[in-house]
């Protein structure tokens, strides 16, 4: 039986309030640009201003996030080469070491 409450993950919370956050923030910047003593011709050069900054700010933080994904991608497989060169030399290292076990 449902109660009628909204129940969500833990991680989706954090998703959400930054989603909310940045609507509320560009709905209070129009209303304050709306409201501002401002001819059209002003309200529309700080509305297109405000929207490349946004723009720009969006741009810089999507580079970043694949600038990071690129950086733990090259961890990884560097991580992975030298897991494998490590598993060659310790074969190589055992190999007298098992034939000598195997023969005795």
């Amino acid at each position: 039986m449902s109660t009628g409450r909204y129940e969500s993950s833990e991680g989706n919370n954090v998703g959400t309030a930054v989603t909310f956050l940045l609507i509320g923030l560009g709905a209070g910047v129009l209303v304050a640009l709306a409201l501002a003593p401002k001819t059209g011709k002003q309200f529309r050069r700080d509305l297109k201003r405000g929207y490349n900054d946004a723009r720009e700010t969006l741009e810089d933080w999507t580079e970043e996030a694949k600038d990071r994904v690129r950086d733990v991608k090259e961890r990884a497989r560097d991580a992975a080469e030298r897991g494998a060169s490590f598993a060659d030399d310790l074969r190589e290292r055992v190999e007298p070491l098992r034939r000598v076990v195997s023969r005795g």
